[in-house]
């Protein structure tokens, strides 16, 4: 096993004194936050105090399997809101209505996994109702900003041939502006119901939940003929958990603690190119 130990304040030398407790053969520099420790042992006992101290140090710390690359996977597949970008787009459009509070306070319990999240979806809608839709576009142009690596990430995956996918439980005019932009393959998320430039707080068609994900990330995984296990997944909330699950790697980015637990990489300091230290 290695140890990947990166941090955007960490200094080298004090990431390998935190990964010589894993008593690695070798410790190589990968950049001037990150350093990879292979050969290290990777005991229950040792992987639990690295990752607390790793947490109290604002590091992270990813046990990984040696010799796994970029190339071995075919696609990321990303959550859009709180990962690929740095908003939740419902709370923002709520703060038009002045409505951010009590939408927000929704939106995180099912982020949480204490609200089923078809069922928080549609009331928070709901609440929308009557907002003109030019209010959208203001969140897109004001407020809606790409999170920390995410542009140097996608870069390094579009060089190394895999395909992108932005799955969404958000809304289809945030991520289709963020296809373009971003020269995404693939993109999927809810739509918005609009009568008369307004919103009638409600979604047309089914709604993108997390089950809806899973199925997302196997169509198109089929679609370019390979297997889920070939697939990154990144997300942060635990309607993302199901499509993690089927991935060959998966990456929880500033997420709560119940995708955090599930994880095979938690990025709680990095940006989301943090994973291209992790995959070498």
């Amino acid at each position: 096993m290695n140890l990947v130990l990166q941090g955007p304040n960490a200094a080298l030398g004090h990431l390998a004194a935190l990964g010589a407790q894993a008593r690695p053969t070798r410790v190589v520099a990968l950049s001037p936050h990150a350093v990879r420790c292979e050969g290290v042992q990777a005991a229950p006992e040792v992987v639990q105090q690295l990752q607390t101290q790793a947490m109290v140090l604002g590091v992270d710390a990813t046990f990984i399997e040696a010799g796994r690359t970029l190339r071995d996977f075919g696609l990321v597949a990303m959550d859009m809101d709180s990962t690929l970008i740095t908003i939740e787009c419902i709370d923002e459009i709520a703060d038009m209505q002045g409505l951010k509070p009590r939408v927000a306070e929704i939106t995180e319990s099912a982020m949480r996994g204490e609200l089923d999240f078809a069922a928080s979806l549609a009331r928070r809608v709901a609440l929308l109702e009557g907002l003109e839709a030019s209010s959208l576009e203001r969140v897109y142009e004001e407020r809606l900003r790409l999170s920390m690596g995410a542009e140097s990430m996608l870069a390094a995956v579009r060089a190394a041939g895999l395909k992108t996918l932005l799955v969404s439980g958000g809304f289809t005019f945030f991520t289709e502006r963020l296809q373009r932009r971003l020269g995404l393959d693939y993109a999927h998320a809810n739509v918005l119901e609009i009568e008369n430039g307004r919103l009638t707080g409600r979604v047309v068609g089914g709604i993108v939940d997390a089950d809806e994900k899973m199925r997302t990330v196997q169509r198109v995984c089929d679609d370019i003929g390979i297997d889920p296990r070939q697939a990154i997944v990144m997300g942060d909330g635990a309607n993302d958990l199901k499509m993690m699950g089927i991935a060959g790697l998966s990456v929880a980015f500033r997420a709560k603690p119940v995708v955090r637990a599930q994880a095979d990489v938690a990025l709680n300091f990095s940006g989301l190119d943090g994973v291209l230290a992790v995959l070498g």
